[in-house]
């Protein structure tokens, strides 16, 4: 305990708070239509693979902005940032609010993006974050400013049980104070030390052409403009990258031809791809594998959201000290083997709770290993890096629910959705293993040369976050 309390003393607490806040409020909005999906389905009828790309869209909305949205970080002041980002993200809760009769299906699309702006927060909390505090903290620290992960809890207990009493729409307005906590937060307490590169005004106009650009994307495939069905579905993650890409100025799109780029990227996809994923989808899961009520189906929700969040500053903490590649060789096969018995054995009610336990437990410590390994391996490209590898778990999570829903449409069981993202852990972990030897070179944190009390008094010295 003394050890902790003396790292979060080497640096700016308030801030740490401020972004934890940040980012717990935008988890909230973000997997909000999970909780409510059964709920919606009542008032506009949807087919499995309808209400799983319904509940996928604001998890890919976040998966693209954060590229954008990291780069903005990177070129602006992260405080600002910030706030706009949580003024984007309460429209939806605006709309649903206010509007008099329940809104259409791509209606809901289109705020469904917006939502995602709420997980992109990712992109500036956790480098704003880590700016406040020395390197051989960081997978504490960024351990930490993530588990507003915790947000996700939050949706269980709160949207089921206000749907029910007032209606679906109505129970989206209860984001806003949340909202409302994590400006106020952000106004007075946050800080941004980070380093700060490119043109503001630019990275502006690149993350305004790709929420719009999203937006446009979203209702053509809906539109079936890219193919009828499934098709368009399946593309809309390769279409939208392409897009937050191609307005990414050149330089920074170098570190997408470095392998260690695109396996850290695959890694995230697993983890937290799982995570949030899983966290959208669970609850549709659990009533029509196990006829769970729809309360207790949202509460179980909460409980997995809750221990994947609360485990993933654990990760952080243990990848400080044996570094991020040890821990993920070790959770990657875990998370695979966990996928497998799913697909092979479709387990009963008190097996399957034990299954989800277990992988929700290594998405979270696999969240916080991940994340130590950012700032060691790029450095002085931490807001840039943490938007495109938030961009690739953001898109692992998209992939899932699609899956499920087309894997139980199309052959009436979930075992094609597990045994898919089993094959998919099992890639990540041999890449690891590849790579671990030279990982290890770079991975392990080593102390910082030079005195850190300048950062506590607000004049930044280049960490490399």
């Amino acid at each position: 305990m003394k050890n902790l309390l003396n790292s979060l003393a080497s640096g700016n607490w308030h801030a740490l708070l401020a972004c934890f806040l940040y980012f717990d409020t935008g988890f909230t909005v973000w997997v909000m239509f999970g909780p409510l999906a059964p709920f919606i389905n009542k008032s506009i009828a949807m087919s499995p693979a309808e209400l799983g790309f319904l509940v996928a869209v604001p998890v890919l909305g976040a998966a693209i902005l954060r590229v954008t949205l990291g780069n903005l970080y990177q070129a602006c002041d992260g405080r600002r940032v910030a706030l706009m980002g949580v003024a984007l993200s309460a429209i939806p809760s605006v709309v649903l609010l206010l509007m008099p009769g329940a809104p259409s299906y791509t209606l809901l699309l289109i705020l469904g993006v917006f939502l995602g702006v709420g997980g992109a927060s990712f992109a500036v909390a956790l480098p704003m974050a880590g700016s406040n505090y020395p390197p051989k903290v960081q997978g504490l620290v960024l351990g930490l400013a993530a588990a507003g992960n915790i947000g996700a809890v939050l949706d269980g207990f709160l949207f089921p049980a206000l749907a029910d009493h007032f209606g679906w729409a109505k129970a989206a307005g209860a984001a806003l104070p949340l909202l409302g906590l994590a400006a106020v937060a952000l106004f007075f307490w946050a800080k941004d030390l980070g380093q700060k590169t490119g043109s503001g005004v630019q990275a502006l106009r690149s993350f305004i052409v790709t929420l719009v650009g999203l937006v446009a994307l979203v209702v053509a495939v809906h539109a079936g403009v890219f193919g009828a069905g499934k098709t368009g579905v399946l593309l809309l993650p390769v279409l939208g990258a392409l897009l937050a890409i191609a307005v990414l100025p050149k330089h920074y799109r170098s570190v997408l031809v470095e392998g260690d780029t695109w396996v850290v990227m695959l890694v995230y996809s697993i983890t937290f791809g799982g995570f949030v994923g899983m966290s959208s989808y669970v609850t549709t899961l659990l009533i029509s594998l196990y006829q769970m009520p729809r309360l207790e189906a949202g509460l179980f929700m909460s409980l997995l959201a809750c221990i994947g969040a609360l485990v993933r500053p654990v990760g952080g903490l243990v990848a400080d000290r044996i570094s991020g590649v040890r821990a993920l060789v070790i959770l990657l096969a875990a998370i695979s083997l966990c996928d497998f018995l799913f697909a092979a054995w479709m387990p009963p009610v008190s097996a399957g709770i034990a299954l989800l336990i277990a992988m929700y437990v290594c998405f979270g410590l696999g969240n916080g290993a991940t994340f130590q390994l950012v700032p060691q391996r790029w450095k002085g490209k931490t807001g840039l890096m943490s938007g495109i590898v938030g961009a690739a778990g953001g898109i692992g999570g998209f992939y899932l629910p699609v899956i499920m829903g087309i894997a139980k449409e199309g052959t009436g069981s979930y075992q094609m959705g597990f045994a898919t993202f089993g094959v998919l852990s099992a890639m990540a972990f041999g890449l690891v293993v590849l790579h671990r030897a030279r990982w290890l070179e770079w991975a392990l944190p080593r102390e910082s040369a030079v005195v850190v009390e300048p950062i506590r008094a607000g004049v930044r010295i280049d960490s490399g976050v």
